[in-house]
């Protein structure tokens, strides 16, 4: 399953990320990337060590982890630190999977979801477009600021390269109490339809009913 969350952040802590941004020093994105992923990317990221940085860092996961919609699709074990990436005229990341587990300091973590947080307006750049390569053929994707697209860690994508402007966003990746997306995705419509019961008729016998079968669900399939 592929979400996109529109306004995943709010504006004034999109506003504070992009003033920030705007005076931070940002490095070689290939230091954080994989032995082959360092031959297609092409990017630069802001250093997470700064107090600033890693500041917003901590605070965008915890507006993810409160968010209800990242919360339903998700059902997020743990987030990875996310980065800040910048792409200028010429820059791009080629095809890439992304590795399955990965280092946090609290320990080695599998990658089952990734997600991109656009940070700047899309008609502020040109190219730099989030492109999925799906069993549905290739999907581009391009957020207003503040969305965010979330996908499975295992789907091949890249970023086109970009032609005009300045491209910002931060990306990052959970383990999920979920390991299985299509479990996760069966998790996600019954969530769905039992709000959208209860926001039509209050709590029916119909809301009980699904609530029951979505807990006993995630009792059988979570990894806690």
């Amino acid at each position: 399953m592929i979400l996109c969350i529109d306004q995943a952040i709010p504006s004034e802590l999109l506003s504070r990320v992009r003033t920030t941004l705007a005076g931070s020093e940002f490095r070689d994105g290939r230091e954080t990337a994989g032995w082959h992923a360092r031959t297609v990317k092409q990017n630069e990221q802001a250093d997470g060590r700064r107090p600033d940085i890693a500041e917003l860092r901590q605070e965008i996961a915890r507006v993810l982890q409160a968010h209800s919609l990242f919360q339903m699709a998700a059902r997020p074990k743990r987030i990875k630190p996310l980065m800040f990436s910048r792409y200028q005229p010429g820059m791009s990341y080629g095809n890439h999977v992304d590795d399955a587990v990965m280092a946090t300091p609290q320990g080695a973590m599998r990658t089952d979801l990734s997600f991109t947080l656009f940070l700047n307006d899309p008609d502020s750049y040109d190219g730099g477009e989030l492109l999925m390569d799906t069993t549905a053929g290739e999907q581009t994707y391009k957020l207003p600021a503040g969305g965010l697209i979330l996908y499975p860690s295992s789907t091949l994508h890249r970023v086109e390269p970009v032609t005009r402007g300045e491209r910002l966003a931060a990306v990052g990746w959970a383990q999920s109490q979920v390991r299985d997306p299509q479990q996760r995705e069966i998790l996600f419509d019954l969530d769905t339809t039992r709000r959208q019961e209860f926001d039509a008729n209050g709590k029916t016998r119909t809301f009980d009913m699904l609530s029951k079968s979505l807990a006993n669900l995630l009792r059988m399939w979570a990894e806690v």
